[in-house]
């Protein structure tokens, strides 16, 4: 393992804008890693550990470049502070960002080297998994350090997060429903789900037995043949821009990559709560203010998919699966307070949400200071 290195990554005028001067910073530490006998270049970023060490995921990405990787570390701690406040959990953000394909570069030798970094911050940051990296990846990185959650059952942690993942976008769209429609539940309601996937399954699940109406869409169509062939009563569409557009839609749960909120579909979506379990839904921050004056209620992403990380967390405690699902189950509550924030100081929910996670982390500071 090699020293850290600022040279080794180029960060420019803007990502330090981002660090140090703008709203969007606050960071308290940007850690550059580099092993070249591996061929390992990552970022780690912890945000804040006002609440606690800083948890979030490791993801695994060629980005088209090290200014990208940096910033997109530096966006995902940020919103894994709000993430782990919101869910109740005594963790501050952090993320990590392993630079490159993971198809061509991944080797046990750099997942090792990876694990040393991480132990090098003593426990400020905990790691597990994210896109590109998976179950089997944290029992290797766990070989070096003993702050990773994610692992497989046989190496002592809890396994695929997806299914609480999914459980908790259930709950955030039962309160969606409550404040939109008077009732928690789907029962009679058409749900469409973009993205069948680990978690996007799951939900097709918990919604047919709510009594849902379920209508699918993915890229990957061995993902929709294995819904439909054990569901026939869900139905699917060609594509994402077709699902939106389905007459008589109620919910809208975008279950895949982010950015599904945008100038162009907004305006034709027929669904009246989008509640979703994929990341960075708004394309930008003006987007959810184009969907409440459309009468939309949105139910803010890094909310209703915290169930994930809910899992992780505990892992650090001795998994327990009833646990982590009665923790996870109050995403329902948490929710229904963030959308009478909103109602109440005339704000979007997602601005909303923000106020709380951000009174809760000042709590904690102000905490630590008496």
């Amino acid at each position: 393992m090699t020293d850290v290195r600022p040279s080794a990554v180029s960060v420019d005028g803007g990502v330090l804008q981002s660090l140090f001067r703008s709203e969007q910073g606050g960071h308290e530490q940007v850690v550059l890693c580099q092993d070249r006998d591996s061929g390992l270049k990552a970022v780690i970023a912890i945000h804040s550990t006002a609440l606690g060490p800083a948890l979030g995921g490791t993801r695994f990405h060629a980005y088209a470049s090290e200014e990208e990787a940096v910033q997109d570390a530096l966006n995902l701690s940020r919103g894994m502070s709000y993430k782990n406040a919101l869910a109740g959990l005594d963790h501050g953000g952090g993320k990590a960002v392993i630079i490159g394909d993971p198809e061509v570069i991944k080797t046990e030798e750099l997942l090792l080297a990876y694990g040393r970094f991480v132990a090098s911050l003593g426990g400020r940051y905990v790691t597990a998994c994210d896109v590109g990296t998976y179950v089997a990846d944290m029992d290797v990185v766990a070989r070096t350090n003993k702050w990773t959650t994610g692992r497989s059952p046989e190496n002592g942690g809890a396994g695929d997060s997806s299914v609480l993942t999914a459980y908790g976008v259930f709950q955030g769209m039962r309160a969606s429903a409550q404040h939109q429609w008077g009732d928690p539940t789907l029962r009679g309601r058409k749900v469409g789900i973009a993205g069948v996937g680990k978690v996007g399954h799951h939900l097709v699940e918990h919604l047919l037995q709510d009594g849902a109406q379920v209508v699918i869409t993915d890229v990957r169509t061995e993902a929709v043949d294995r819904i439909l062939a054990r569901h026939p009563r869900v139905t699917a569409v060609a594509d994402t821009e077709a699902l939106i557009r389905t007459e008589g839609l109620d919910v809208y749960a975008p279950c895949a990559l982010g950015g599904a909120l945008s100038d162009d579909s907004v305006p034709a979506l027929t669904a009246k709560v989008v509640c979703g379990a994929a990341n960075n839904q708004l394309a930008h921050p003006g987007v959810e203010k184009d969907l409440s004056d459309r009468g939309i209620l949105y139910a803010p992403d890094y909310v209703v998919n915290a169930g994930g990380v809910i899992q992780v967390a505990d892992e650090l405690h001795g998994f327990d699966f009833d646990r982590c699902k009665a923790k996870a189950a109050k995403i329902f509550d948490t929710t229904l307070a963030i959308f009478a924030r909103a109602k109440a100081d005339g704000i979007p929910p997602a601005a909303a949400a923000d106020r709380l996670a951000e009174a809760r982390m000042a709590e904690a500071k102000e905490g630590k200071r008496a």
